[in-house]
Protein backbone atom coordinates (compact mmCIF):
# COMPACT_ATOMS: atom_id res chain seq x y z
CA UNK A 1 0.00 0.00 0.00
CA UNK A 2 2.88 2.34 0.82
CA UNK A 3 4.38 1.87 -2.65
CA UNK A 4 1.00 2.46 -4.32
CA UNK A 5 0.55 5.71 -2.39
CA UNK A 6 4.09 6.87 -3.18
CA UNK A 7 3.61 6.30 -6.90
CA UNK A 8 0.14 7.80 -6.86
CA UNK A 9 1.37 10.97 -5.15
CA UNK A 10 4.05 11.39 -7.82
CA UNK A 11 1.47 10.82 -10.54
CA UNK A 12 -1.11 13.08 -8.88
CA UNK A 13 1.12 16.07 -9.41
CA UNK A 14 1.10 15.43 -13.16
CA UNK A 15 -2.53 14.34 -13.56
CA UNK A 16 -4.62 16.85 -15.49
CA UNK A 17 -8.26 16.90 -16.44
CA UNK A 18 -9.66 18.07 -19.79
CA UNK A 19 -9.13 21.73 -18.83
CA UNK A 20 -5.49 21.22 -17.87
CA UNK A 21 -6.14 21.49 -14.13
CA UNK A 22 -3.59 19.66 -12.01
CA UNK A 23 -5.08 17.97 -8.98
CA UNK A 24 -3.53 18.02 -5.54
CA UNK A 25 -2.75 14.43 -4.53
CA UNK A 26 -4.89 14.70 -1.39
CA UNK A 27 -8.00 15.37 -3.48
CA UNK A 28 -7.41 12.13 -5.38
CA UNK A 29 -6.58 9.99 -2.34
CA UNK A 30 -10.12 8.65 -2.04
CA UNK A 31 -9.87 7.44 -5.63
CA UNK A 32 -6.77 5.42 -4.70
CA UNK A 33 -8.57 3.93 -1.71
CA UNK A 34 -11.53 3.02 -3.88
CA UNK A 35 -9.28 1.53 -6.56
CA UNK A 36 -7.39 -0.51 -3.97
CA UNK A 37 -10.55 -1.78 -2.30
CA UNK A 38 -12.13 -2.79 -5.61
CA UNK A 39 -9.05 -4.46 -7.13
CA UNK A 40 -8.73 -8.22 -7.04
CA UNK A 41 -5.86 -9.26 -4.79
CA UNK A 42 -3.58 -12.15 -5.65
CA UNK A 43 -3.63 -13.75 -2.18
CA UNK A 44 -7.41 -14.00 -1.82
CA UNK A 45 -8.50 -13.80 -5.44
CA UNK A 46 -11.20 -11.37 -4.30
CA UNK A 47 -11.55 -7.65 -3.73
CA UNK A 48 -11.33 -6.26 -0.18
CA UNK A 49 -14.79 -4.74 -0.68
CA UNK A 50 -16.24 -8.16 -1.49
CA UNK A 51 -14.55 -9.74 1.52
CA UNK A 52 -15.60 -6.97 3.91
CA UNK A 53 -19.10 -6.15 2.63
CA UNK A 54 -20.07 -9.18 0.59
CA UNK A 55 -20.55 -7.17 -2.62
CA UNK A 56 -18.46 -5.14 -5.05
CA UNK A 57 -18.94 -1.42 -5.47
CA UNK A 58 -20.69 -0.18 -8.60
CA UNK A 59 -19.29 2.97 -10.13
CA UNK A 60 -21.08 5.73 -12.01
CA UNK A 61 -19.05 4.69 -15.05
CA UNK A 62 -20.77 1.29 -14.88
CA UNK A 63 -24.05 3.06 -15.63
CA UNK A 64 -22.84 5.27 -18.49
CA UNK A 65 -24.20 4.37 -21.88
CA UNK A 66 -21.74 5.33 -24.56
CA UNK A 67 -24.15 4.65 -27.40
CA UNK A 68 -26.44 7.55 -26.49
CA UNK A 69 -26.70 10.28 -29.11
CA UNK A 70 -26.08 13.05 -26.61
CA UNK A 71 -24.05 12.54 -23.49
CA UNK A 72 -23.44 15.35 -21.05
CA UNK A 73 -19.91 16.69 -21.52
CA UNK A 74 -19.14 16.46 -17.82
CA UNK A 75 -20.10 12.78 -17.84
CA UNK A 76 -18.03 12.22 -20.97
CA UNK A 77 -14.96 13.90 -19.42
CA UNK A 78 -15.51 11.95 -16.21
CA UNK A 79 -15.63 8.73 -18.20
CA UNK A 80 -12.41 9.58 -20.05
CA UNK A 81 -10.64 10.60 -16.83
CA UNK A 82 -11.89 7.47 -15.09
CA UNK A 83 -10.57 5.22 -17.86
CA UNK A 84 -7.17 6.94 -17.73
CA UNK A 85 -7.09 6.69 -13.94
CA UNK A 86 -7.98 2.98 -14.07
CA UNK A 87 -5.25 2.30 -16.61
CA UNK A 88 -2.71 4.18 -14.52
CA UNK A 89 -3.84 2.46 -11.33
CA UNK A 90 -3.42 -0.95 -12.96
CA UNK A 91 0.08 0.02 -14.05
CA UNK A 92 0.99 1.20 -10.53
CA UNK A 93 -0.32 -1.98 -8.94
CA UNK A 94 1.67 -4.11 -11.38
CA UNK A 95 4.81 -2.08 -10.62
CA UNK A 96 4.20 -2.34 -6.87
CA UNK A 97 3.72 -6.11 -7.12
CA UNK A 98 6.96 -6.47 -9.06
CA UNK A 99 8.79 -4.24 -6.57
CA UNK A 100 7.52 -6.27 -3.60
CA UNK A 101 8.27 -9.55 -5.35
CA UNK A 102 11.90 -8.50 -5.92
CA UNK A 103 12.14 -7.13 -2.39
CA UNK A 104 10.93 -10.32 -0.69
CA UNK A 105 12.79 -12.77 -2.94
CA UNK A 106 16.20 -11.39 -1.93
Amino acid sequence: MEEILRRFCAYGMEYKDHEGYTHDWATLLQAVQLAYNTSQHSTTGKTPALIEKGWNTLFPVDHLKENLLTIHLTAKYFHEMWKRACDTEAKFIAEAKEYNKQRWEK
